[in-house]
């Protein structure tokens, strides 16, 4: 079963820069899915995430922010 995960971003953001780097070099060791959600002009999700981006999700639950956290990154990938 593959993993999938969301980031939600905006425009012109560098850290959903940084974040989308760091998730891209990590494909090659631990394959998942990445949905790139673009927040500006999207009221709902403005409100919900604002200047909190990037937001990485799996499974609806909110992994990291700002950052990649590594710890919780792995964790997407463990079973059980």
């Amino acid at each position: 079963m593959s993993v999938q995960l969301t980031i939600y971003t905006r425009d012109g953001c560098h850290l959903c820069e940084d974040m989308l780097l760091e998730l891209q070099q990590r494909k090659s060791k631990r394959p998942f899915s990445l949905n790139i959600i673009e927040i500006n002009g999207l009221p709902e999700l403005e409100s919900l995430y604002g200047t909190k981006v990037p937001v990485l999700v799996h499974e609806g639950r909110e992994i990291c922010h700002f950052f990649l956290d590594e710890v919780a990154f792995n964790q997407c990938f463990e079973v059980g």
